[in-house]
């Protein structure tokens, strides 16, 4: 049985390995930052010392795109650091790191999917503390699987999905941006993603984009989570061209899955996996 330690599991995605964790044949240990801090090096160190690990998660990032414009300094020791410490410690045990990146190490500037060569060129400070981490890790560690993910939402923690909903249950109006294109992905998804990376055990490494099929706006989005989860309330969703935000952030992130698709199959258009999310929560919630 595969062993696998995860950093960073009361983030969404940690919280969701941990959903599918009873059911498959895999032994996971969840750290979460308090109990692991992945930039002290000698507390990473000791979480792996004498565990034989097989695989590494890193779902531990700092993630909130505005503050990091102005708390840059621990952006970039989480993100970038912290990478970096982790990838030195699997190289030191000889642990296979599965690292999560994110579509804003692309500028936005193109009008076609991102491939996983395409140039990078964040232009917030979230993404390029992030594009360090990924060039971190490129530098210290040869079994490395950088995965890199856009517009991630789930039934945990706070995410775009569930404050579309709570909204939603306030009868509130809503002006949703139309500026930015992406694809949003479910955590479900990629940890099913992850999952086969982890099982197959035979994945060549490198950067892999993921993401579900197909592309839409934050507008496109909202109303298709309210469509899914009171249908009349889609009339309550506006349009709106512009949302103002300190960060900038790419106008168009839709990736091409091309290389991802040569070793795994399995992926949902957006709206399908959206639907499916929104019946669970309804499920687990009304």
């Amino acid at each position: 049985m595969k062993k696998v330690i995860v950093l960073g599991s009361n983030g969404q995605l940690g919280k969701t390995i941990k959903d599918f964790s009873e059911t498959e044949a895999v032994q996971f240990v969840f750290f979460s930052r308090s109990e692991v801090d992945i930039t002290n090096k000698n507390s990473l160190i000791t979480a792996f010392d004498n565990s034989n690990f097989d695989y590494c998660i890193n779902c531990a990032a700092y993630t909130n795109v505005e503050a990091a414009e102005t708390n840059i300094e621990d952006a970039f020791l989480i993100n970038a650091e912290g990478a970096k410490n982790i990838a030195e410690v699997c190289n030191s045990f000889q642990v296979k790191l599965i690292h999560i990146s994110t579509d804003y190490v692309f500028d936005g500037d193109k009008d076609a999917p991102y491939t996983v060569s395409d140039d990078t060129n964040p232009i917030n400070q979230y993404g390029k503390s992030k594009l360090k981490g990924e060039l971190n890790i490129q530098e210290h560690l040869k079994m490395h699987y950088i995965i890199r993910v856009s517009w991630l939402y789930s039934l945990h923690g706070k995410n775009f999905v569930k404050t579309i909903i709570d909204k939603i249950k306030n009868d509130a109006t809503l002006n949703i941006t139309t500026e930015e294109k992406g694809t949003p992905t479910s955590c479900i998804d990629l940890v099913a993603f992850i999952l086969h990376i982890i099982k197959g055990d035979n994945m060549p490494y490198g950067i892999y984009n993921f993401s579900a099929n197909g592309s839409t706006t934050w507008y496109g989005f909202a109303k298709e989570i309210a469509r899914n989860y009171s249908a009349e309330k889609i009339e309550n969703i506006n349009p709106s061209a512009h949302f103002k935000t300190i960060a900038k952030r790419p106008k168009y992130s839709v990736f091409d899955l091309t290389k991802t698709q040569q070793y795994y199959k399995v992926l949902n258009t957006w709206q399908e996996s959206v639907g499916a999310l929104v019946e669970k929560y309804k499920m687990e919630n009304n």
